[in-house]
């Protein structure tokens, strides 16, 4: 059975004025042609929609069970319309964004409550992963957006710095150190660091290689962890000390003191990447979005 849509629409006419030749001055046709295209449905269909005579026109028992589906098929049909130019804009459909520790515990959730106000359509598909590994599923397009450990370098690769981080000494709560108001890094020359391990973390191993080294010691490595929630439960046991960035102070716990680190001029810079050849639509409107955050003059968090 082939029913066509301008058949759908000839009856749904026919069923709300129930009047042929209003139904045919409504839709610009003769009314003998939509008699006959009424005739010609009932007769695909098997069933008599409609009950006439020269008086009047009443839907038959088939007939109002036909109006409610023909009714719900234009409201899907409209809807689904509607979808398909909500997509063509950009604004349906699905981004998938990978992050590291460092963007999740700073802008990183304040961006995706912003987008999703703006954007409640598109969906986010997030993904925590190194700098490394993000870069890797950016290039065979896994994900379309990495929050990524500045610096990073690619071909087609746009770039937007969105949160830079001063250095923060991290220390058990009972330390000695964790009574001053700052920490020198040379304080730290004798004390056994808890680090990230090299493969989830190595862009920032070596930044703090590169920091601790300036400042005349090679840091002494008591335990690698995985993630800033495994490393922050050993240094509340302590059992070592760490150098983090201040972000991390929006999930800082009780038995875990944060002191400014200070003989240390450095920031780390988080950034947004995307590649530049794969400018979906939602993709082009996650972009625009982050140009138009502000930034802080201080220390460049939005």
């Amino acid at each position: 059975m082939k029913i066509e849509l301008r058949q759908i629409r000839q009856f749904l006419a026919v069923a709300d004025t129930l009047n042929f030749r209003r139904a045919a001055e409504h839709l610009a046709l003769a009314q003998p042609a939509l008699s006959r295209g009424i005739q010609l449905l009932e007769h695909q269909l098997g069933v008599s929609l409609f009950k006439r005579n020269n008086r009047r026109v009443e839907l038959t028992p088939a007939g109002t069970v036909f109006l409610k589906g023909c009714q719900d098929l234009m409201e899907d049909l409209d809807e689904t319309v509607r979808q398909a130019r909500k997509a063509q804009r950009g604004e349906l459909g699905t981004l998938s964004i990978g992050y590291t520790d460092f963007a999740i515990s700073g802008v990183l959730p304040r961006i995706l409550d912003g987008f999703r106000r703006k954007y409640p359509e598109i969906d986010i598909e997030l993904t925590y992963g190194s700098t490394h590994q993000q870069l890797e599923d950016l290039a065979i397009r896994k994900i379309d957006v990495a929050f990524v450990t500045s610096p990073v370098a690619g071909a087609n690769l746009a770039l937007i710095p969105v949160q830079h981080d001063r250095y923060v000494a991290v220390l058990p709560a009972a330390h000695p150190l964790a009574r001053q108001a700052t920490v020198d890094i040379s304080e730290l020359a004798g004390e056994g660091f808890i680090v990230g391990v090299m493969a989830r973390w190595r862009h920032f191993r070596r930044h703090l290689d590169a920091l601790c080294l300036k400042a005349g010691f090679a840091p002494r490595i008591v335990q690698e962890v995985y993630n800033t929630e495994g490393m922050f439960g050993l240094i509340s046991a302590n059992i070592g000390v760490t150098i983090h960035l201040e972000c991390t102070a929006n999930y800082i716990r009780s038995d875990v003191a944060l002191r400014p680190l200070t003989g240390v001029n450095d920031t780390i810079i988080t950034v947004a990447a995307w590649r530049e050849d794969d400018m979906r639509p939602a993709l082009t409107h996650f972009a625009d979005f982050l140009q138009t955050l502000p930034r802080n003059a201080d220390h460049g968090l939005l």
